[in-house]
């Protein structure tokens, strides 16, 4: 088998279990050095615990991959600086960031508590700008001392942050907006060699199983392993995806796709007086193509 990130150098964080496990695995397996980041908490964020990091990095280093574990807390922008600082002083160089490390506290928004929108949001959001701006700035010092940069951002979305779920306010906000950090970034960072694009995966995790609300058949299973996710992955971190940016793709077990941003609807002659308003909207809305549901269809 084609290795297609012989010898890069990759940070993967929330890695110990899930989906961040398999882009670890698979990214080892083709000749990836892997920074195994997992704070090792529960699915609501509390907590830490080694084991989830290292158990990966044993795998890894038991293949004949090579590996080294990492607990830092990627929403903390300081702990975030130490896993960049932590993949350069052990492998020499830095490549690859995939930030992948999240929780869920879902609520519906009129019983949601401010700790519950703090905690989700800062993770998501934060925990995908800490490791992203060390990062970037370790590549941009690369540029400026006349060093050939080809690196990667691969950052996590969600199809509830892209189409919407109830009872996901907190956690679809932050993935919405990482949408637009990795569109954003993606305009920024191109000069100097990095790429950043997104994955909206879907999968039964730790996190996604128990919303799942019933039996789970092993056809279902199936069909939401977390491998699936990982092949886009290991794609984009390679050198071969280097025209490729400011992208979200969807994956998982039934298909690949690309899932397409705002763009402007039905538009008319603006007015100055919103008395006049009532029939233009009822037009524009009427003309409008519908929102779309969970599956990236239009809504009906």
């Amino acid at each position: 088998m084609a290795k297609m990130v012989e010898g890069r150098v990759c940070i993967v964080t929330g890695a110990g279990r899930g989906i961040g496990r398999e882009h670890a695995l698979m990214l080892a397996e083709h000749g990836a050095k892997v920074v195994v980041n997992d704070l090792g908490g529960s699915p609501e964020g509390t907590g830490s615990d080694v084991g989830p990091a290292q158990q990966v990095v044993d795998e890894i280093t038991g293949f004949g991959g090579q590996a080294v574990a990492n607990t830092d807390d990627v929403s903390d922008f300081e702990g975030a600086k130490r896993m960049v600082h932590q993949a350069i002083e052990t492998f020499g160089r830095l490549d690859v960031l995939v930030n992948n490390a999240g929780i869920l506290r879902d609520r519906m928004l009129v019983n949601m508590t401010e700790g519950e929108w703090d905690a989700v949001v800062k993770v998501h959001l934060k925990g995908t700008f800490s490791p992203t701006r060390h990062a970037a700035e370790y590549w941009r010092e690369q540029v400026k001392a006349g060093n050939t940069v080809d690196a990667r951002v691969i950052n996590t979305t969600s199809v509830s942050g892209i189409y919407g779920n109830p009872g996901q306010t907190n956690y679809g906000a932050a993935k919405m907006g990482i949408g637009a950090f990795t569109i954003i970034s993606s305009m920024e960072l191109a000069r100097y060699g990095i790429t950043v694009n997104a994955i909206a995966p879907g999968a039964l995790t730790r996190l996604t199983e128990p919303l799942m609300g019933g039996a789970i058949t092993e056809e279902i299973r199936e069909a939401q392993s977390p491998r699936w996710i990982a092949p886009i992955c290991v794609w984009l971190a390679s050198v071969e995806s280097a025209g490729v940016t400011g992208r979200v793709f969807e994956a998982s077990g039934q298909f690949l796709a690309i899932a397409e941003s705002w763009h402007r609807g039905p538009s008319v002659t603006p007015v100055d007086d919103p008395t006049q308003l009532g029939p233009i909207v009822a037009d524009l809305v009427a003309r409008a193509r519908p929102n779309a549901d969970m599956g990236g269809q239009d809504r009906v």
